[in-house]
């Protein structure tokens, strides 16, 4: 029985060993949940600066949602992921700190349920 229920199919090279899954069950609706180690400007957290497509760049529709305690992004799917097909989630240099500091550059994590 495979204990990872999320396939990483590939992770932007500086964020590889910050990656991790520990998900309890299978299910097509996860929330992925992306920690920052800087508080971050809450108008930079938002659909367009975060998001989640399929391989073919179709978008799917997400719910973004910011905790500022604990500076962590929560990206949920309003629609369910489809078994064996490869999604990309995106999180882009837009996102800012609330000193006005960008990230490097885009993170991309590719994944398959």
């Amino acid at each position: 029985m495979a204990t990872n229920f999320l396939n990483i199919e590939s992770v932007s090279d500086e964020i590889q060993n910050k990656v991790k899954q520990t998900l309890k069950f299978r299910t097509g609706n996860f929330v992925w949940q992306i920690k920052f180690s800087a508080p971050l400007n809450p108008a930079t957290v938002n659909n367009r600066n975060l998001y989640v497509t399929s391989i073919n760049q179709t978008p799917l529709k997400t719910h973004i949602s910011y905790d500022s305690i604990n500076k962590c992004i929560e990206i949920e799917p309003l629609e369910p992921y489809m078994e064996n097909e490869s999604y990309i989630l995106t999180i882009t240099q837009n996102v800012k700190s609330v000193s006005g500091k960008n990230l490097k550059k885009d993170v991309r994590l590719q994944f398959k349920i």
